[in-house]
Formats: structure tokens, sequence, C-alpha cells
């Protein structure tokens, strides 16, 4: 396994057993939801020959989607009156955000989407996929993929 996939599983496993012995019952909960679904997304990868599980720009994509998910209920349960559990969720997202790096500015997507476009010679919108290919392997985590869609469009179309 590669030394930095190793180091965001163990910062994850660590903080799990440190939220243990301070009690931090939320804390505790939504790591061990966090690496429920690392484990889930290992043995998908283990059936298509990946023995290793999923590597970090998987594991920070997954995270993503999790901020994603609890964003999307907090704003449910707002909109229903259950203000209690949309804090709960907005905590929730906090802790999952510790293990993720810092997502990209609006300014920051727009120049690495140009780099990528630069890079690979893209010209109209059938080359879409490519950068959106691109940008998700080498920005996982750090950026909404709505809004960088958006931005490569507007890019490609402007």
């Amino acid at each position: 396994m590669a030394e930095a996939q190793t180091t965001l599983r163990e910062s994850i496993s660590d903080s799990t057993k440190d939220a243990m012995r301070s009690k931090d019952s939320l804390r505790v909960s939504t790591l061990r939801l966090v690496s429920a679904a690392i484990k889930d997304r290992d043995i998908a990868a283990r059936s298509e020959d990946r023995c290793d599980g999923i590597d970090e720009p998987e594991i920070l994509s997954l995270l993503a989607k999790m901020v994603k998910q609890r964003e999307e209920s907090a704003k449910t349960y707002e909109e229903n009156g259950r203000p209690e559990l949309a804090e709960r969720e907005r905590s929730e997202i906090e802790i999952v955000r510790e293990f993720m790096p810092k997502a990209l500015s609006e300014d920051e997507m727009k120049v690495a989407i140009a780099v990528i476009v630069e890079d690979t010679g893209a010209t109209c919108l059938k080359d879409m996929g490519k950068i959106m290919g691109r940008l998700k392997g080498e920005y996982a985590g750090r950026l909404d993929m709505g809004k960088a869609g958006a931005i490569v469009k507007d890019h490609l179309t402007g």
C-alpha cells in the first residue's frame, strides 16, 4: 500500500480511538461511518482484482460524497422544521472535512481547469469528459464536481 493511503486510513483510525477515549459519541459514530464506507469500497475494489483496496484519491472522493450527502440532508431537515437534525448533519460534515484537503476556491478551480484544457488540447464540449476525469483524479475531494462541470462548460463554449 502507498504511504499516503496508509496515513489517511491511520489518521481516521487514530481519531476514532481518540474519540472513543474522550467519549465523544458524535465523533465516534461519524468516524465509524467513514471507516465502514471505506471498507465497503475496499471490498468492491477487491472484487475488481485490486487487492490493496481503494487508493487515496478514491478515499477523498468518498469523503467529498459523504459531505455532499450530509449537506443535502441538513437542507432537507431545515426545510422540514428539524433544526436539531440539521445541526447534527453539519457537525458530521465538520468531522469528515478534517480529513480532506482544503477545497479549491472558484478562482483556483478556474486556473486548474484552464491548465488541464491547455494540457489536453480540449476545444469543444466533446472533450468535457476527458477534462472532468483529470479533475477528478488530480483534485479528488478538493472541488465540487458540479461547479467544476459548469466552469468547464463555460470555458469550452466561451
